[in-house]
């Protein structure tokens, strides 16, 4: 022991702390918990709905005419975020199975795909889909948006779903071709009933992406949450009301939505640790 080392106890009449302590403290003390986080989603999530609740009675116009003016908007935005969910999930689980096939012309297909979508901006697949394929194939604005979100989410959910498929251990597909089982077999009754516990999570934060992507359809003529308010602003040019409430709605929908897939990794831990 130091001579410093040796006063300080002395003075304090306690041993020094360990190295390992203190690194482990501070690395601590910089990383927000679990607790911090849960606090933090809690004051905006209730302060935005308290506000969505106190603007309209301090001020009932224009507030209660805004929100009486976007439901239907609200309605075309869910119908737009679903269907497009269920189509890039579709879409996203062929091209992961293509990116993992032997078959050389049919991973070539999924790979491209997927590196050509994800390198083009979102923004320019709804003007593509609507204003070039759209008189095509007798596309209106709904289905344009509809189409170039799944088109677009579907190319990130296969390499989610490819991830997912590759993290289970070959084992499981040896055994099961062991058992007598086909590869195509094996693959649909044992590997992807386990890749569906590990790709949740991911899916779900693709989700309230697509949430507010979602928002960008308005372009195309869709009457979403955004486009009504735009609406509702160009006509009595209350803009910082009208996107304030816009604004509140999504925040609203996105913590929401988020709370649930932080709920669902939390029960998937928890169930995987009483499994282990």
């Amino acid at each position: 022991m130091t001579e410093t080392t040796t006063a300080n106890v002395k003075k304090t009449g306690k041993p020094p702390a360990a190295p390992e302590a203190v690194l482990r403290l501070n690395e601590s003390s910089l990383i927000p918990g679990d607790r911090e986080t849960l606090a933090a989603w809690k004051i905006a999530f209730f302060g935005a709905i308290v506000l969505l609740v106190a603007l309209p009675i301090y001020r009932p116009h224009p507030f209660m005419e805004i929100l009486s003016f976007v439901p239907d908007g609200l309605t075309a935005t869910f119908t737009v975020t679903i269907a497009s969910v269920c189509c890039a999930l579709i879409l996203g689980l062929l091209a992961g199975l293509g990116r993992i096939a032997r078959t050389t012309i049919i991973n070539r297909i999924a790979t491209v795909y997927v590196e050509v979508v994800r390198g083009i901006p979102l923004l320019v697949q709804l003007f593509y889909i609507y204003y070039a394929l759209g008189p095509l194939f007798h596309l209106n604005g709904l289905m344009s948006a509809i189409a170039a979100l799944s088109i677009c989410y579907g190319a990130y959910l296969a390499e989610i779903f490819r991830a997912g498929i590759q993290s289970i251990p070959k084992g499981q597909m040896e055994a099961a071709l062991a058992l007598g089982m086909s590869r195509t077999q094996a693959l649909w009754k044992i590997i992807l009933p386990q890749t569906v516990k590990v790709v949740l999570p991911p899916i779900g934060n693709e989700f309230i992406a697509l949430l507010k992507d979602s928002s960008l359809v308005s372009i195309l003529a869709v009457s979403d949450l955004l486009r009504r308010g735009r609406e509702f602003a160009s006509t009595t040019f209350n803009y910082l009301e009208a996107y304030t409430v816009v604004a509140l709605i999504y925040l609203v929908m996105t913590l929401f939505f988020s709370r649930l897939v932080g709920l669902m990794e939390e029960r998937l831990r928890t169930h995987g640790r009483q499994h282990h």
